[in-house]
């Protein structure tokens, strides 16, 4: 009776087992199904589509469990969208898969300081990163980042989803390397635009009173002229709207490392410093620095090695920036950093502003905001921001910001390949379009053609329109040609801090600039990098470089022509008509 009864108590021991096995594989997919009904909606999949890529996750990652991975960690910088993917879909992939996911949210700048020591030290801190396609340049000459394109179709063939489809993905072609090899997941994207009150650019009174003044109409400004005319009308002409005061522009200028983004984020090219070139001028880019022939080895930053960070378009739009913001901005502007001015225009005393990044755009919409009216509708716009006197068709128009997830070489291989099971978890089709009207920093050209944001386009202000239409690819990233981003990028903010504090002249400022640049630059020529390392041209005389046949641009007689205007509706027709304006 005794071996009997222990029979039994083993087959039951054994059926129990079996039950929860069972139970374990049915929870993976019980969790899925939660969270498909519960806030993967709506989604450009429906709701058997979506399961079906769940369940693609879940039996890759058994694989991964089964090589002992249980948890990896992944560093963003601080959005909305990244807060999104930290809190919510780190707990859902942990749930549908089983391994836990350590998001951590960090400042921009500290990302890239991580980064930097990861890359250095040749040991990564983290098994996953999203940071900037400006990185670009840098991971492909330092050979430290994984090459995603041979990675997708050899040791990750079967953690890469079926359902991917990268040809959905619209930044591809900004983590895009001089080899033709993809090396970074677009996870967000942003661009700086102009924004404008729409409800104070339609008042009669106010057009009226413009073009009395400027001879031409109010508008959306088509070159830096207007921006500074219609700057100056409200600041000082119109002064105060509902009894508070108006200003004609917004912006910061504290000493921070955000200062740097302010200027590498495409303002020079805005002003039109640099060559002809989409995604980036060539063989001048947009932060002034030339590359040889082969499109790749960098040979100087300043104009007397050919390039054109101290050039007099270079030197044109820093002193721009300082007197808009001194003459025409609310005084606090000059000391305070990317994070403080966001809100700003929020506040509803910002008449427009030339330089704003759309990853604002979800704060912008809140019912209750000066700047939004009772429907919930903007009584703002966005456009595309104008072009300075020395820009010419086919440059670059303006930034965009390009979040992405990279993976380094020292990673460990299993951890790094479930990391990267993540990184397509949180851009995959059955989170992204979700993800999206969340963080409104769009990735998927069928999340921006879905049906939810057809019939909510209204609520946005131009965004859909503009993501819908080329303008999308003509506003872009820092390219190929900056060889070290965290080591170049740092000396930006320092040389113009001290030009808004008037230390220096901008001239003086840029000069300083471009020759440290070349100094990096030929650092990294001496050291040596895995492909298309710095080979610096001689210093000459400047003047054997300046032309009007490309960058460096000789400086124009005339700085400041007519102001442009052209009307909004104008401009939305544009896009909808699949032009960039």
């Amino acid at each position: 009776m005794k071996l009997r009864l222990n029979a039994v108590a083993k087959t039951a021991i054994a059926a129990a087992a079996a039950l929860a096995l069972g139970q374990g594989a049915w929870a993976d997919e019980a969790a899925a199904k939660k969270w498909i009904d519960a806030e993967f909606q709506p989604s450009t999949l429906n709701k058997d589509q979506q399961m079906t890529e769940m369940k693609w996750f879940i039996e890759a990652a058994k694989k991964l469990q089964a090589k002992g991975v249980k948890e990896i960690s992944v560093v963003s910088e601080t959005l909305t969208t990244h807060e999104y993917e930290s809190k919510t879909l780190a707990k859902a992939f942990e749930e549908i898969t089983g391994i836990k996911v350590k998001h951590d949210i960090i400042q921009e700048g500290d990302v890239v300081e991580k980064l930097q020591t990861s890359m250095q030290s040749g040991k990564s801190i983290y098994d996953g990163w999203i940071n900037d396609s400006d990185h670009i340049g840098t991971h492909y000459r330092y050979g430290t980042a994984i090459e995603l394109t041979s990675q997708m179709s050899g040791p990750w063939k079967e953690f890469t989803n079926p359902g991917l489809d990268l040809k959905d993905f619209i930044g591809t072609s900004f983590t895009t390397a001089p080899d033709g090899k993809l090396y970074q997941l677009p996870d967000q994207q942003f661009a700086n635009l102009y924004w404008f009150r729409a409800d104070l650019f339609a008042r009669q009174d106010l057009k009226d009173k413009f073009k009395a003044k400027y001879k031409y109409e109010l508008g959306v400004p088509l070159n830096w002229s207007a921006y500074e005319d219609i700057a100056a009308f409200f600041s000082e002409d119109v002064k105060t709207i509902d009894g508070k005061p108006i200003y004609g522009h917004m912006d910061y200028g504290k000493k921070d490392p955000s200062l740097g983004w302010r200027f590498t984020d495409a303002w020079l090219s805005m002003a039109g410093a640099a060559d002809i070139g989409i995604p980036n001028g060539l063989p001048v880019d947009e932060w002034g620095i030339r590359v040889a022939d082969d499109k790749c080895t960098p040979v100087g930053a300043s104009v007397s090695r050919g390039g054109a960070t101290n050039s007099p378009a270079a030197v044109y739009a820093l002193t721009k920036y300082i007197d808009w913001m001194k003459k025409y901005a609310p005084k606090e502007a000059t000391g305070m950093t990317f994070g403080e001015s966001g809100p700003v225009p929020a506040q509803g005393q910002i008449a427009q502003q030339i330089f704003w990044y759309t990853a604002f755009t979800a704060d912008m919409i809140k019912p209750g905001l000066p700047v939004v009216n009772a429907d919930g509708t903007p009584k703002w716009r966005m456009a595309p921001g104008p072009n300075g006197p020395y820009w010419k068709q086919g440059m670059q128009n303006g930034y965009q910001d390009v979040g992405s997830w990279t993976f380094l070489k020292s990673n460990e291989p299993n951890k790094a390949a479930a990391a990267w099971l993540y990184a397509q978890f949180v851009t995959a089709k059955t989170t992204s379009l979700k993800k999206s009207i969340v963080g409104l920093t769009f990735i998927r050209d069928s999340d921006i053609r879905s049906d939810y944001f057809t019939q909510n386009a209204a609520k946005y202000g131009g965004l859909i329109e503009f993501y819908r239409s080329p303008a999308r690819v003509a506003w872009t990233p820092t390219g190929n040609n900056v060889p070290d981003y965290p080591k170049l990028a740092q000396l930006w903010w320092k040389n113009v801090a001290v030009a808004v504090t008037g230390e220096k002249t901008p001239q003086a400022a840029m000069d300083n600039l471009a020759n440290e640049m070349d100094d990096v630059m030929g650092r990294l020529q001496r050291a040596g990098m895995a492909h298309c390392a710095p080979k610096l041209n001689p210093k000459g005389d400047p003047n054997k470089y300046l032309s009007d046949k490309g960058a460096p641009w000789k400086k124009l007689a005339n700085e400041k022509p007519q102001g442009e205007t052209i009307a909004y509706d104008t401009l939305l027709n544009a896009w909808k008509a699949g032009k960039v304006r």
